[in-house]
């Protein structure tokens, strides 16, 4: 019996210690063929959360004036822009001027601006238009931060680009937590020496950099993978029916006049789709006033930053009606009186009889103003509210969590926070590569066969073996890219497995 119970305490070390070797050569090839898409992401992140001020300063002429005194009417501002962009353009959203020295935006969609939105800047004191410029996003950024913010997401390759960022994201949090158990159960006792530099202090050296950081980072690498993942496409879309199936969606304001109009949209009354039935992003382009989602708007979807490239406007059946200047001037009172008291907000109108104008707040800054209201542009009453505090604790995390991303939330000490974070992580990238460098088989010396995934992933037991395998399965149905890459690194692997064996 005694034996017995020996051998099976053998075989369960046995198989914790090929744990630990199949774990390190994952972390090898993450790092080897993962790292480089996760390097790009981490700087291509750091230009977009960096330019802010640049921006601004850029486009100051534009997002700025030197008029002070009594703000003129948002109907007079509207007409203004009206005229100055001319009849074929469609207004779908206004952002009245947030402070005092900056100008009112008026958006627009065209007939030639596939699903871009453009804004007409106005002087809301002297009614002057100060320029006009494609927007993008709930955060409104410019043409130069909407390409840096393309360049992060897909490269500018459009949807396939995407799946880089998807494919750094799915595996960035494997590697940190797996570089951290591999640094917490093989630290090495030995000391890096001054003076003369030998292979073996250059490589403690790249080691203890790459570990050392790897450390430090934990903490924000994962928050960026968990926070990237929502805006994914393939991962981002099981994410959201996972909201969906446990009841965690946005809440969001009933724009429905009718019961016909709610009627539409009955699958989840009151609530928007989370970040993405999204396509990463998905209202960014919609060219849709914001009402046209059935019967509830969707105001403040936490990826509106990016959701919107892509998504067609539909079919229309319900009747049209126009729309005036003198109605924004009354929906805002209306919402004020409601409660809605941020400076930043946004109004979107609708040409359809049987959906209510909405008004939104916008600060993503800290402390979060995000309420909007429903207000029938007919009668002017106030047809539905929601507020951030009803919204939920995922609800609630996930919005603070895309803010603290896009680095918005606390300001400039955010953005500075997210730079160290991703500048590191390419730190910690090279350095890895130097440890793969200076660990290279000497010329001549191919792999040998103990050195792949499949070989390790044998050597555990039998119920490690099971347990490592539904784990695997289960991510890479949850993590399509990551399940798919893992398949092209077990093929490398098992070409490699069968050279070595022949070398050997």
């Amino acid at each position: 019996m005694s034996e017995k119970i020996l051998a099976q305490s053998a075989r369960a070390e046995q198989s914790r210690s090929a744990l630990l070797p199949l774990l390190r050569r994952l972390h090898f090839y993450i790092g080897l063929f993962i790292g480089p898409f996760i390097f790009v992401a981490a700087f291509t992140g750091t230009l977009y959360v960096m330019t802010p001020q640049l921006e601004n300063a850029l486009y100051s002429h534009q997002l700025f004036t030197d008029s002070r005194g009594p703000e003129r009417s948002l109907a007079d501002q509207v007409r203004v822009a009206e005229s100055f962009i001319g009849p074929q353009a469609k207004i779908t959203a206004l952002r009245p001027a947030p402070a005092a020295g900056e100008t009112t935006r008026v958006m627009f969609t065209t007939p030639d601006g596939g699903s871009a939105t453009t804004a007409v800047f106005v002087d809301p004191q002297t009614l002057e238009v100060r320029g006009m410029l494609n927007v993008y996003g709930t955060s409104g950024v410019l043409p130069l931060r909407t390409w840096l913010d393309y360049l992060h997401q897909n490269l500018l390759l459009g949807d396939v680009g995407r799946n880089y960022s998807e494919l750094a994201a799915s595996w960035l949090w494997v590697a940190s937590l797996g570089g951290l158990l591999l640094w917490a159960t093989s630290r090495a006792p030995g000391r890096i020496k001054k003076g003369r530099r030998s292979r073996g202090q250059s490589l403690l050296r790249s080691r203890y950099w790459h570990s050392t950081l790897g450390v430090a980072l934990l903490l924000g690498l994962i928050f960026f993978s968990a926070t990237g993942l929502t805006w994914s496409r393939w991962a981002g879309d099981n994410i959201s029916s996972m909201r969906a199936h446990f009841g965690w969606l946005t809440p969001a304001v009933n724009t429905a006049l009718t019961p016909n109009a709610e009627a539409a949209d009955d699958s989840m009354p009151g609530m928007i789709m989370p970040a993405d039935a999204h396509a990463d992003q998905a209202m960014s382009g919609m060219n849709m006033p914001a009402d046209e989602h059935a019967g509830h708007a969707m105001p403040a979807d936490e990826h509106a930053e990016h959701i919107q490239s892509g998504i067609k406007k539909p079919d229309n059946p319900a009747a049209s009606v126009s729309i005036s200047p003198e109605q924004f001037d009354a929906v805002v009172h209306t919402a004020r009186a409601a409660g809605i008291s941020a400076g930043k907000i946004e109004i979107r109108p609708t040409t359809r009889a049987d959906k209510a104008w909405t008004v939104s707040e916008i600060d993503r800054r800290w402390p979060t103003q995000v309420d909007s209201v429903s207000v029938d542009p007919r009668s002017y009453a106030l047809l539905d509210k929601v507020e951030f505090a009803q919204f939920g604790l995922l609800a609630k995390l996930t919005r603070w969590g895309v803010d603290a991303h896009m680095g918005v939330l606390f300001g400039l000490p955010n953005q500075l926070i997210l730079a160290a974070f991703a500048l590191g992580l390419c730190v910690m990238i090279v350095m890895g590569y130097r440890l793969w460098w200076l660990r290279r088989p000497a010329a001549g010396q191919g792999p040998h066969p103990a050195e792949t995934l499949i070989y390790h992933w044998r050597q555990l037991s039998l119920s490690g073996r099971f347990a490592v395998s539904v784990v695997t399965v289960a991510l890479a149905l949850s993590l399509p890219l990551m399940g798919i890459s893992l398949v092209v690194m077990l093929v490398i692997d098992a070409i490699r497995w069968q050279r070595a064996v022949k070398v050997a």
